[in-house]
């Protein structure tokens, strides 16, 4: 990674946790088991999502993995060019440019507040990262961390035609988007799918991308582990966490701008999205992640026809039945399932009656929850961990349809129908209660300095985040530079006295308030502004 104070700051994301052009298999090696008869597309995976738009999305093919036979070590040489000289002009690699703000005078801040000040000097950072080509519509599949919050995304192609691209949808919570290229259709050479539920541990994985900005690269390891998930951090839902499940491990070497490729098997099918990398250092250390192809199938079209993706939502947090946990409610030893630990109240969980752990047992010196119900099945499909359900929900179910829990209650089995809603209408941000502003309590030489009575008491607000609860709020940061005893300080902003009618004279008066709430609340700001007062509703959000 490399910054500079120069306008450009330059800066190679770090992927941390965190076109109907088919491919032919080489010809050296066409000893294939081929299953076609079993395969699908991803528009009618997605049907049921796009129908009610009446989207037309280009088909794009999901086949089962070809199984393919290599004599000697010259097969897979030549299997590894052919893959390459067929996938690599699919693979693009993606410059992103955004608006950043670099700020020189420092004022004291809180949980709600960022590092810096006023006199912005608006900078530029860029960053780099993969992505590849999904239908002759342009349409290119990459990860959403790689363009967040981008003002320009540049497209190059392998060789080296350069085009701007724009964002048709993004879907943080599956870390996967699509941009869109206007180009000549011989540079729109699709890839194809196979079905990740098929991939084993040991298969041979091979990932194209463009590490630290190197076009073109390719390497070559194994399917390391299956069913692995990566934690949304920035994510909860009154309080609980959530992760993208059924993700693809892979020891194939991943660096900081593969994010957003492929990772194909020996066919040159794809069965996932390169995503992240468990490193120390932040280059590879031989595990990588991979957002599977079935989830990819299922996001993309609905990313494609409405710009984003409904996640379908049961509205529990829960844990993974272990012997000790089954012991500690008179299961047998061999009991497996998901203990539900809470139900979070209105949700669809909740409507059904599931029952969250209502005790807690010391067991290996820490405090456990039991009690609740054990989900063993779901649709007929048996659960043996927590991760079991979150990847059913992730593969085949969708906002609004009925799904038939099998539960364990008080040692007795029975069926619950429960219909799942949208996560993302009850997402909540996590952190601490943060409204986004810089503020500075109000003395009698700042209010003389400000133009205002020097008895005024309140605090100043000084500068406002972008996008931050106070920005949508209406409040004013300070604009104008004054100097009191040889230093330097912005006034002109709102200056806040009282917040849910109490009265403020420090800031932290302020934090006190503010810490007090939770992510979602509302608050009432008694502001000055232009020494006349005045009233604005706020709904505090997370740091």
């Amino acid at each position: 990674m490399k910054k500079t104070t120069l306008p450009i700051i330059i800066v190679v994301i770090l992927s941390l946790l965190f076109s109907s052009c088919s491919f032919s298999i080489p010809a050296i090696v066409q000893n294939v088991i081929n299953n076609a008869e079993n395969s699908i597309t991803a528009q009618e995976i997605s049907e049921t999502t796009t129908e009610s738009t009446n989207a037309v999305i280009e088909t794009q093919t999901i086949q089962s993995p070809q199984i393919i036979t290599l004599g000697d070590p010259q097969a897979l040489q030549d299997a590894y060019n052919e893959i390459f000289d067929r996938i690599s002009p699919s693979v693009v690699h993606i410059q992103v440019t955004s608006e950043v703000q670099i700020t020189d005078l420092q004022i004291p801040g809180f949980p709600f507040s960022t590092p810096d000040s006023e006199q912005d000097q608006p900078q530029f950072q860029q960053s780099s990262g993969s992505g590849f080509v999904w239908n002759s519509d342009g349409m290119i599949i990459t990860n959403n961390h790689v363009v967040q919050g981008a003002d320009n995304i540049i497209v190059e192609f392998s060789d080296g035609l350069r085009t701007e691209a724009k964002i048709i949808g993004a879907d943080p919570a599956s870390d996967l988007a699509v941009i869109q290229v206007k180009v000549d259709k011989n540079y729109l050479k699709s890839v194809t799918l196979t079905d990740s539920t098929q991939v084993k541990t040991g298969d041979i994985a091979i990932a194209i991308g463009n590490p630290y900005g190197l076009q073109n690269t390719m390497t070559v390891g194994v399917v390391s582990a299956l069913g692995r998930s990566l934690p949304l951090t920035s994510q909860r839902i009154n309080g609980a966490a959530y992760s993208i499940p059924d993700v693809i491990q892979t020891d194939a070497p991943i660096n900081p701008g593969n994010s957003g490729g492929v990772l194909v098997n020996l066919g040159g099918q794809v069965i996932g999205v390169t995503s992240a990398i468990e490193s120390t250092s932040g280059a590879n250390a031989g595990i990588g992640f991979v957002i599977p192809s079935i989830i990819v199938s299922k996001v993309v079209p609905s990313l494609i026809a409405n710009g984003s993706y409904d996640h379908a939502w049961i509205g529990i947090s829960g844990t993974t039945i272990r012997t000790e946990v089954a012991d500690a409610m008179d299961l047998p030893d061999t009991q497996r399932g998901a203990l539900v630990n809470e139900v979070i109240q209105g949700s669809p969980a909740d409507l059904a009656g599931l029952r969250g752990s209502d005790k807690t047992e010391t067991i290996n010196h820490s405090d456990i929850n039991i009690g609740g119900d054990i989900i063993i099945a779901i649709d007929d499909t048996p659960v043996n961990d927590f991760e079991d359900l979150v990847a059913y929900l992730a593969r085949y179910t969708d906002v609004g349809q009925t799904v038939t829990l099998t539960i364990i209650r008080d040692g007795k089995e029975k069926q619950i129908d429960l219909t799942l809603a949208s996560r993302d209408q009850h997402l909540v941000l996590t952190g601490e209660p943060w409204i986004g502003v810089q503020i500075m309590d109000v003395t009698a030489d700042l209010a003389e300095a400000a133009g205002i009575s020097k008895n005024t008491k309140g605090v100043l607000v000084v500068q406002i985040t972008d996008g931050s609860p106070a920005e949508e709020a209406g409040l004013r940061g300070s604009y104008k530079a004054v100097e009191i005893d040889g230093t330097t300080f912005l006034v002109g902003g709102d200056i806040i006295t009282a917040i849910d009618g109490k009265n403020v004279e420090t800031s932290e008066d302020v934090k006190e308030i503010i810490t007090d709430h939770q992510a979602g609340d509302e608050i009432t700001l008694n502001i000055l502004r232009d020494a006349e007062p005045m009233l604005l509703t706020l709904i505090i959000g997370a740091q």
